[in-house]
């Protein structure tokens, strides 16, 4: 049976209080962000204060599921940094509850979260989306003279696309004109260019008025070609200045919401699925269509398959030597040959380009679909992911407030947006797989938060400085000196003849151990990496020789206490093998670069130990001579 206790309600009050100010905190930092991304289409639009709450409510709305993740890390790093500040944490773990036991209650109020946050992402967060892109269109159309940008076709002018190369902001002139005026068809688009030009409402705000200089105008006229005949009339146009109305409502109307049909933001997983389907069968309906005018174009034959396509190109080849009917021809006639085939090849490459950037566009859209289905997804997941990472962090941090949780808050928040950005580019762009790029965030998160859960649980110091600088040293082959021995108070006096007697037994084990192992030569790796043998003799010589410094570290004999700062620290097991675990020097010797560095560290450690054993019998004949001085 579930039972609630005191502390578990203590610990979701203080987890739920926090929680709920972090979020609006999160929510308006979010905010803030969007603001200034958006900022350029609310300036200088005339919106009112009702279409701009609107907007807002909306982008508030929409940002929920992003600022959820973000307040449960920093609450849950505030709640037990505060818990271990105050020692709350300690007394807990003292009264024999484990820290698992107290996250008990959070992680069920996590789960709750990340239920709502998927549920909020699948109903609510699309129709906001759909009604914030809606209004972001609109906005966007209410002044289109502030909105062409330098650089980039813009295409908020009705029936028109504009490319302006410069544009002066004081005085609002452009320079550097290209329009495409779109008519009926694509072939009849006209081509307007202008050295310059000004683009301004008129006073009903019903109509746009673009005033051109120093330009011409080109346009296709197919409706007017004669029956039968193969060319196009056109019209050309020189002029210097040149007055174009264009219809345009100015005041602010919400755009047609049929145009946001490709929105995947807008949609829940039900519509994205739907929605796929349909794309999927309206892009391949494109493309075989694609294929069988290329067929038709290309050997002007209806054929059936790809396959019939290649054995008639074959027929082709082998049948008609091309060289030979075309030295038959005048050099008239193998120019405008030529021409032609020239012509007629670059009008194919620009019908392909055209049908490649339809089905380019409509692969881009189907991924984008299947972004947000993941979406949905990884982003409630990391409201679990968060958590584990959060809290197991304030217990290891040990410390509340603002200050050293917000900082922790913002680094791990910064990783997880590097690769969830980068991911998402990745998958739009289809360099990578969609289930990759999403995916990434949650694959790195997940392990961190399983690490830091388990160094928690296990009180483990995850950061102390001091224990990575001895891994360091370790892994380096790096030793600390022996601290200088000599005590202000001696309440047992050394035994020397015992320290003596051991000493001399050290130098004939170290003599007869010299002559067995030939330290200075390169191990044997299948017996350091796969079967290994402990070295018991080096072992039992540094306990002896641990046992006599603590034994003569006593006395007050100032050349005894100099000779033992001299011993150096011997490592017994460094040149034996790289790690205490069997299966991890067998990986280790698999994965050859670092099986070559550990065999090559190994090398070191055993001459580095031939060196330490002739230096020991030195030290040790020192001081035998002096035990010998002392005791006579």
């Amino acid at each position: 049976m579930l039972r609630i206790r005191k502390l578990d309600i203590f610990i979701t009050k203080q987890f739920g209080l926090l929680f709920v100010g972090t979020f609006f905190i999160c929510q308006f930092v979010l905010m803030m962000q969007f603001l200034w991304q958006h900022v350029d289409k609310l300036i200088g639009k005339g919106l009112s204060i009702e279409v701009l709450a609107q907007f807002f409510g909306y982008a508030a709305l929409f940002l929920v599921p992003q600022a959820l993740p973000l307040a449960i890390l920093l609450s849950s790093l505030i709640t037990f940094g505060n818990l271990g500040e105050s020692s709350e944490l300690t007394a807990i773990k003292a009264s024999g509850i484990s820290l698992m036991q107290a996250l008990r209650p959070l992680i069920v109020v996590a789960i709750i979260i990340a239920c709502g946050s998927f549920y909020f992402q699948n109903n609510i967060g699309p129709n906001a989306n759909r009604q914030m892109t809606q209004l972001l269109v609109s906005m966007k159309q209410q002044s289109p003279e502030l909105e062409i940008p330098e650089g980039v076709f813009y295409d908020g002018l009705p029936g028109s696309n504009i490319y302006v190369q410069k544009k002066n902001m004081e005085t609002g002139s452009l320079y550097g004109i290209m329009i495409y005026r779109m008519t009926s068809s694509y072939e009849d688009a006209a081509i307007i260019l202008a050295d310059s030009g000004m683009l301004q409402s008129t006073a009903d705000k019903k109509h746009l008025l673009l005033n051109l200089y120093n330009g011409e105008w080109f346009e296709n006229m197919r409706s007017q070609q004669l029956a039968g005949s193969a060319s196009v009339p056109y019209r050309r146009e020189s002029f210097m200045h040149k007055n174009l109305v264009i219809d345009f409502d100015g005041e602010f109307n919400l755009a047609d919401a049929g145009t946001l049909i490709n929105n995947a933001r807008g949609k829940s997983l039900r519509q994205i699925q739907t929605a796929i389907d349909s794309l999927n069968n309206h892009y391949d309906s494109i493309g075989t269509r694609f294929y069988e005018d290329a067929q038709r174009t290309v050997f002007s034959i209806p054929t059936r398959s790809k396959k019939d396509s290649i054995r008639i190109a074959q027929a082709i080849d082998k049948t008609i030597v091309f060289d030979t009917i075309v030295r038959r021809l005048s050099a008239a006639e193998q120019r405008s040959a030529m021409s032609a085939a020239m012509s007629r090849v670059q009008q194919q490459i620009s019908d392909l380009e055209f049908r490649q950037m339809l089905t380019t566009d409509g692969d881009k859209i189907i991924r984008q679909h299947h972004i947000e289905a993941w979406n949905k997804f990884t982003l409630a997941l990391s409201c679990i992911i968060f958590f584990f990472i959060g809290a197991p962090l304030g217990a290891i941090i040990r410390k509340g407030g603002l200050g050293v949780p917000i900082i922790v808050s913002v680094l791990v928040f910064i990783i997880y947006y590097i690769l969830d950005n980068t991911g998402y580019r990745m998958s739009r762009g289809g360099i990578w797989a969609i289930w990759f790029g999403k995916g990434l965030s949650t694959a790195v998160l997940a392990p961190i938060a399983v690490f830091f859960t388990i160094k928690a649980n296990n009180d483990s110091a995850v950061f102390n400085i001091d224990a990575y600088r001895a891994l360091i040293m370790r892994l380096l082959g790096l030793r600390q000196k022996r601290p200088s021995y000599g005590k202000e108070v001696i309440i047992n006096d050394p035994m020397y003849e015992q320290s003596r007697e051991t000493l001399i037994q050290m130098n004939t084990d170290i003599q007869n151990y010299t002559a067995t192992h030939k330290l200075n030569s390169m191990p044997n790796v299948v017996k350091k990496f796969f079967h290994y043998q402990p070295d018991n003799d080096i072992e039992k010589l540094n306990d002896q020789l641990e046992t006599v410094i603590e034994n003569l570290s006593n006395s007050t004999d100032k050349t005894i206490i100099t000779a033992l700062s001299e011993y150096p620290i011997l490592m017994p097991k460094a040149h034996t093998r790289p790690f205490e675990r069997r299966w991890l020097n067998i990986a280790t010797a698999i994965i050859i670069p670092i099986g070559m560095f550990f065999y090559l560290r190994m090398c070191r450690y055993r001459r580095r130990l031939n060196k330490d054993l002739k230096r020991i019998t030195n030290i040790n004949n020192t001081i035998i001579k002096q035990i010998k001085t002392i005791t006579e």
